[in-house]
């Protein structure tokens, strides 16, 4: 799971787009709740088209120096349990609607390019942490598999079974990494060791641990993510 939980970014972006304040509404708790169940639901597909109208496919996010970072400050939250994982046997798996489907050990994603960034991890639930990660970039890992023609998503599915949906270009996003570095030191497991989704550019609810396959789609499937199927926005974008 990613290290975030809770819906409140619902609110706000209902806010932002609406043009409206909290304190302009005059409107009481209960009308309030009522209002945003309706309206959230109505303008979710606005509030996506908006957010990819806005997003920059490879434009990179300023990043922050080193000195900035804040070890302490990354909440570990947990989708259930941990995972054991033998990372001999361990083998991230690249299929769907790609050309050349490939299985990759950790041995050979360690000679991969290896991308070292610092960014702000933002967490729906109000929290935020600068953290250092190093790892490859998911469009590196795409370009191994060649995405057909068709592709336009691509699901990320965890060991511990939590799963999400990103779209294309997001994946291709010049710092969208799998992670298996963290400040400089070797991913901890509570963190999502050996691979994990980092980026400056989704939620933290996006951004999954223990990633074991990536699996490219043309169309979403009726689950597009563990969050996402219980209410939470699907771009999820910043």
């Amino acid at each position: 799971m990613s290290d975030s939980s809770d819906s409140s970014l619902s609110r706000r972006n209902l806010l932002r787009l609406s043009g409206y304040s909290v304190g302009g509404m005059l409107l009481t708790g209960v009308s309030f709740t009522l209002l945003e169940s309706l309206a959230g639901k109505a303008t979710e597909p606005l509030n996506q088209k908006v957010e990819e109208l806005l997003f920059k496919p490879q434009t990179p996010v300023p990043e922050f120096p080193v000195s900035a970072i804040e070890p302490d400050a990354l909440i570990v939250n947990t989708f259930g349990y941990t995972p054991i994982i033998d990372t001999e046997k361990f083998r991230l798996i690249i299929d769907g609607e790609v050309e050349n489907p490939v299985t990759l050990d950790l041995e050979t994603i360690y000679q991969l390019p290896k991308q070292s960034m610092v960014i702000r991890h933002v967490c729906v639930e109000g929290w935020a942490a600068i953290v250092q990660w190093g790892g490859v970039r998911v469009s590196d890992l795409l370009q191994l598999a060649q995405p057909k023609a068709s592709a336009r998503y691509a699901y990320f599915l965890s060991a511990d079974r939590y799963y999400e949906s990103w779209d294309l270009a997001s994946c291709l996003h010049p710092q969208t990494l799998l992670a298996y570095e963290k400040n400089g030191d070797p991913l901890p497991v509570d963190n999502g060791a050996p691979l994990r989704l980092a980026s400056p550019i989704k939620l933290g609810y996006k951004l999954s641990k223990w990633v074991g396959q990536i699996t490219v789609v043309s169309e979403l499937r009726s689950r597009r993510g563990y969050w996402e199927d219980q209410g939470y926005e699907w771009f999820a974008g910043l």
